[in-house]
């Protein structure tokens, strides 16, 4: 055993399904300034006004999808954690969530006190964005910097277009791609168009149809959209798919805000309307299935695309702990650089 160990990040879950424990997650993680980014004061008085109904409403949910074991993506994200152990040789495997538990603060406290003086902090996410990538990076650098922990961090960056991520897709979804169905939506979490521009150095971030596919290195860097719309390319070109086979949307929106389109909701009815009657559903944002995409995918999504007209959703799992992304994942954190 040596003194490097590899940190696996994953958004998290509430504790249970009772309202309170879901109040509580919500909370923690909408005053996020990264993912509610307003002003304190604001910030504050809208999470107060959301967390008057929305907890209710979150804990009926979660209650739908919730397995014997507990959370979804707790229970999957501990199942990769074990796969990963096999993998990585270097130390210990850990896992934390960014809200709720286990958090960062109390892994990597325990880690440092195991003598640990080297993480490989894995932020789950394939494509960047500050209320993902960059809230898990800033979260470790402050309970290291606090704690006056001695640890030093090398940081898996967003890996949206990595050959050995598409190909851990591929692997994932081929036996759903090889049975009989009309069309393949990439539903993508969505997120407001505000957190892309304010990013974009450039000015050209979201100007015109076809700015993700022209963005430069410079916006490619911290476009969230236009990363989504490279893992599709890349994905659809790996499994030979023609131009109308597949198409790509953005789900869970919150807020009256302006998102980014298209909007899966709306993508659902389209695809009805069109004729498609056998659909088949991934969601490549999500690295382990969770409550967008069993519940608001496969539960409320099917329901929704069969009143409008389908037959049938398939939703297509996650890589969760598949052998072929335990292995591309442990490529990709090997490569992952020191920081600075």
């Amino acid at each position: 055993m040596t003194d490097h160990a590899l940190l696996l990040v994953n958004l998290g879950s509430p504790a249970s399904t009772e309202v309170a424990d879901v109040r509580s997650y919500l909370n923690q993680f909408l005053m996020d300034p990264y993912v509610v980014d307003l002003p304190w004061p604001l910030r504050r008085l809208l999470v107060s006004l959301i967390l008057i109904r929305r907890p209710v409403q979150s804990a009926h949910a979660y209650a739908s999808i919730w397995w014997p074991e507990g959370s979804p993506l707790i229970v999957l994200s501990k199942r990769l954690q074990e796969a990963m152990k096999g993998q990585w040789t270097q130390g210990p495997v850990e896992l934390a969530m960014r809200y709720g538990e286990p958090s960062l603060d109390t892994v990597l406290t325990r880690l440092a006190g195991q003598g640990i003086t080297q993480v490989t902090l894995a932020p789950l996410y394939p494509q960047f964005a500050d209320s993902t990538t960059t809230t898990v990076i800033e979260e470790a650098k402050r309970v290291v910097r606090e704690r006056k922990l001695p640890i030093r961090f090398s940081i898996l960056p967003p890996f949206f277009q990595d050959p050995d991520y598409i190909e851990a897709l591929a692997d994932s979804a081929r036996p759903y791609l090889e049975k009989d169905f009309d069309h393949l939506l990439l539903s993508f979490h969505g997120l407001p168009e505000r957190h892309l521009r304010k990013l974009d150095a450039t000015n050209h971030c979201l100007r015109g149809p076809d700015c993700c596919r022209t963005a430069s290195p410079e916006v490619l860097a911290t476009c969230y959209r236009a990363q989504c719309m490279r893992s599709a390319e890349a994905f659809a070109t790996r499994m030979g798919l023609r131009p109308e086979q597949w198409s790509v949307s953005f789900q869970s929106r919150l807020g009256r805000d302006k998102w980014i389109e298209p909007y899966t909701e709306a993508r659902l009815d389209e695809l009805a309307a069109q004729g498609v009657k056998k659909l088949l559903v991934m969601c490549p944002a999500f690295v382990a299935d969770c409550i967008e995409t069993l519940e608001e995918i496969g539960d409320r999504g099917r329901e929704q695309f069969v009143e409008a007209g389908g037959e049938s959703l398939e939703l297509v799992p996650c890589l969760n702990d598949h052998p072929s992304w335990v292995a591309a994942l442990k490529r990709l954190c090997e490569r992952a650089p020191q920081s600075v």
